[in-house]
């Protein structure tokens, strides 16, 4: 007799961005440099004070710590968040195994089975996985390239609240398009959240990186919503540290908090050793971020305009994150990654990129576009968007 493995993981769609991987490994088996484009890997120096930190422990037991983080991690992080014009005490913040259990917990306290979220896509898929697991319906409202993937009217949004929707969940600047929503954006989905009753999730991760004078805004600056709002958070890419698991649920709701602690009770404890690098990584100076975001600007420069250059690509300049949309001259971008990572190199190099299908929750959209993470250094940004190039000429002459 065949073992089944369980319904709920095999309705589990692969990461479109690693899955692809062992072709690309395969590639670089046969001697091919790969540009991986498909994953927000930066090659940012993580700063110094933080494996200093990691170094220097200085402890004879490894022990359990505490379910809700580190105490001095806890106290530490406010601080941070006072830069960005947010009062938070320590209670108000549950330190978690990175981001995606942020997320994981937050379904899991927020929504029953059966339960709706609603999501604008393209949207970060761990969002997706999370809610299947937990048995949580998305439901999506579409964005699209021509407008910059910002968020549609409000209306779209309440055409599709029904009595199963619990919640409205959103990240700017986005994972994968790289927009920045408005200040007007966020506050129409506040006052959807006041009037229809709903939680307001936001995944705020990557508020250091918003480009051209654009606006960080958070829900936690709205006092309306304080017993509904939810942000997720994570350490991974502000400090480039994106092995060191260390994310972040923060609500003012004091019986939302409580009940996410029965969820880290039964994972004991956040790893002790990442919290003390994420503390030491509190400490780093300014001039790191600034540095760091004009490095991304930069790039973000030079990639959109190499790509704005090929014949029949186009894609919106994003205004935070580090990530884009591109929609290619191809029925099929998933074919296309395929074909760059198994039947083409250029100058000895390919190129690994994320297909956007898996970005979408509606059936058949993004199947021509891909998403692309501008993690690597310029020059490799250039010579990648010329394998992209000769590789759409190929692909098609094929």
């Amino acid at each position: 007799m065949d073992m089944q493995v369980s319904e709920r993981i095999s309705s589990v769609s692969e990461s479109p961005i690693r899955k692809l991987s062992p072709l690309a490994n395969a590639a670089k088996a046969r001697g091919i440099h790969v540009y991986h484009l498909n994953i927000g890997q930066p090659d940012i120096e993580t700063p110094a004070g933080v494996i200093d930190a990691v170094k220097n422990i200085d402890m004879k037991v490894l022990a359990y710590g505490p379910s809700e983080g580190l105490p001095e991690y806890r106290t530490a992080l406010p601080g941070y968040y006072r830069k960005f014009g947010l009062d938070l005490d320590p209670e108000d913040i549950l330190v978690t195994t990175a981001g995606s259990e942020a997320i994981f917990f937050t379904f899991l306290s927020l929504c029953d089975h059966g339960d709706e979220i609603i999501i604008p896509e393209p949207y970060y898929t761990n969002f997706g996985t999370m809610a299947k697991i937990a048995g949580i319906t998305v439901v999506p409202v579409t964005t699209r390239l021509e407008d910059g993937f910002l968020l549609p009217d409000p209306s779209e949004f309440e055409k599709k609240i029904t009595s199963r929707t619990k919640a409205i969940l959103f990240n700017s600047p986005s994972n994968p398009t790289g927009t920045v929503y408005s200040r007007e954006m966020v506050e129409a989905l506040v006052d959807i959240a006041v009037r229809r009753n709903l939680f307001l999730i936001s995944d705020e991760v990557y508020r250091e990186f918003i480009y051209d004078g654009g606006e960080y805004c958070s829900i936690l600056q709205y006092p309306e919503i304080a017993d509904r709002a939810v942000v997720v958070d994570s350490i991974s890419k502000r400090y480039s540290m994106c092995g060191a698991r260390v994310g972040a649920i923060i609500c003012r709701n004091r019986d939302i908090t409580h009940q996410i602690l029965k969820l880290a009770q039964a994972r004991l404890c956040p790893p002790t050793i990442e919290q003390i690098a994420a503390k030491a990584a509190l400490e780093t100076p300014d001039s790191y971020n600034a540095e760091v975001l004009q490095e991304y600007r930069e790039r973000r420069d030079i990639l959109v305009e190499a790509l704005q250059d090929i014949p029949g690509v186009s894609c919106s300049r994003p205004g935070g994150a580090f990530y884009l949309i591109a929609r290619l001259p191809v029925e099929d971008a998933e074919d296309f990654a395929c074909f760059l990572l198994n039947d083409f190199s250029l100058d000895g190099a390919t190129v690994m990129v994320a297909p956007a299908a898996g970005f979408y929750i509606t059936e058949g959209l993004g199947k021509d576009e891909v998403r692309i993470a501008y993690v690597l250094k310029r020059e490799d940004l250039l010579q990648a968007a010329a394998v992209i190039r000769a590789g759409l000429k190929a692909y098609q002459a094929r």
